[in-house]
């Protein structure tokens, strides 16, 4: 090298170290909490509000939901010594929606003992053993255990099979159906072990199309030709392809997936997606139950969205998705927006839902539009959900919580997903 060029470098080089450190640190910044480890607690974060009191409020809220007066809080039911089920209070059933909620909420909050009753119950009633079924969960039991209808809602395995990582990762494995991890391959593999596609409604599918590699409705006949956008989360897939034995490179895919079609399904405008869609994102009802307009199932859509961002930030559109969505509910007022539209924003029904307050809150996650605060203040603002409504209400409230504080986690073995509370 020419002496000449020495002393331009020497004084040019403490600037090119501090643009590398700050381009650095912004990667790391955008890179997502499943790398970075540090999970926002918007109420401190947006509002000011102490983290103890945060911490309190989340405590209080599972105490509310799992301890509570069985008679008016809690969802949460004890069975003899091991098992436990969360009662759909409304419909007075379990479902295995409910029971993966509850199972994801018990390994958030570190509560190993209300997990495994949980899962016992799940494994011992919900689970079919036998049959072409073998590994899927019915969907809708009394509370007996008695299964009322046998097919398989994909939500619930879904929220199932991470729970079960989840609890590897903080616990550890241990023997037979507490072998967390190899019960979440079973089921894993009972996902993409079935008929590919049904010729009737008898016949049993797979329940990711491997074709699409997109999560489908329900299992079996002509529901599984369609999805729900609501139960597509690539987060998950995205855990599912570092711990699973098997087919990593397709549960990789499908996370890229979803994340395309929720740019697909979602309103250009409005930012709603409907209860059920096509593959290609289109709004499907078969049943003509009003599924094509933006219903309950609905709400959780948003919050697939802002935990794939925050978890791993693959995709800016998700930002722009949630400032979209959380305009148009600033546009019908903060504290007035009903809880049922037509996608392109007509209104449905006359009353709000706790579990779409939620749900908007969690949005604030990936958004940036100043405004995000209302919703977290929302949130805040929201008493624990109690009555007749509190399955459903109850457990997106106390999820958005623990999503909105910082406590709902990508625990993995090692690594900074792995960092704790």
């Amino acid at each position: 090298m020419h002496p000449g060029f020495c002393k331009p470098i020497l004084f040019f080089m403490p600037v090119l170290v501090l643009a590398v450190f700050l381009a650095c640190g912004q990667d790391t910044k955008d890179a997502g909490a499943f790398r970075t480890g540090r999970y926002p607690n918007l109420f401190t974060e947006l509002l000011g509000i102490p983290p103890g009191a945060v911490q309190a409020k989340v405590d209080s809220a599972w105490q509310q939901l799992f301890h509570g007066d069985p008679d008016s809080q809690a969802v949460y039911y004890p069975v003899g010594d091991d098992m436990a089920y969360i009662l759909d209070v409304l419909h007075d059933d379990v479902r295995s929606e409910g029971q993966s909620y509850g199972m994801m909420i018990a390994v958030q909050m570190g509560r190993k003992k209300e997990f495994d009753r949980l899962w016992k119950w799940a494994k011992t009633h919900m689970q079919h053993q036998t049959g072409p079924r073998q590994g899927y969960f019915a969907w809708q039991l009394k509370k007996d255990g008695t299964v009322m209808d046998p097919n398989s809602a994909s939500d619930g395995e879904e929220y199932i099979v991470t729970a079960l990582f989840f609890a590897s990762a903080r616990w550890g494995d241990g023997e037979g159906i507490f072998n967390y991890r190899a019960e979440a391959q079973a089921i894993l593999d009972a996902m993409l072990s079935k008929n590919e596609s049904a010729a009737e409604d008898s016949v049993i599918t797979n329940m990711f199309n491997r074709d699409r590699k997109q999560v489908v409705f329900v299992p079996t006949g002509l529901a599984d030709e369609i999805t729900d956008p609501s139960y597509h989360l690539p987060s998950f897939y995205e855990i599912w392809a570092l711990r699973a034995y098997r087919d990593n490179e397709f549960w990789k895919a499908a996370a890229d997936t979803s994340r395309s079609f929720f740019r697909k399904t979602l309103h250009p405008v409005t930012g709603l997606s409907p209860d059920y869609a096509h593959f290609d994102g289109t709004p499907a009802d078969l049943w003509n139950g009003g599924h094509t307009d933006f219903r309950f199932d609905a709400f959780r859509t948003i919050m697939n969205i802002a935990m794939d961002h925050a978890w791993f930030a693959k995709d800016p559109w998700q930002v722009e998705a949630c400032n979209r969505l959380q305009g148009f509910f600033r546009s019908k007022g903060v504290d007035n927006y009903v809880n049922q539209y037509t996608l392109d924003g007509k209104p449905l029904s006359d009353g709000n839902s706790g579990a779409l307050v939620a749900a908007n809150a969690v949005a604030s996650l990936a958004a940036t539009d100043p405004g995000r605060a209302d919703f977290v203040k929302a949130l805040w603002n929201q008493k624990v959900p109690d009555g007749k409504y509190r399955y459903y209400d109850g457990l997106l409230h106390l999820m958005a919580f623990l999503h909105v504080s910082g406590n709902f986690r990508s625990y993995m073995p090692s690594g900074p997903a792995a960092a704790e509370k």
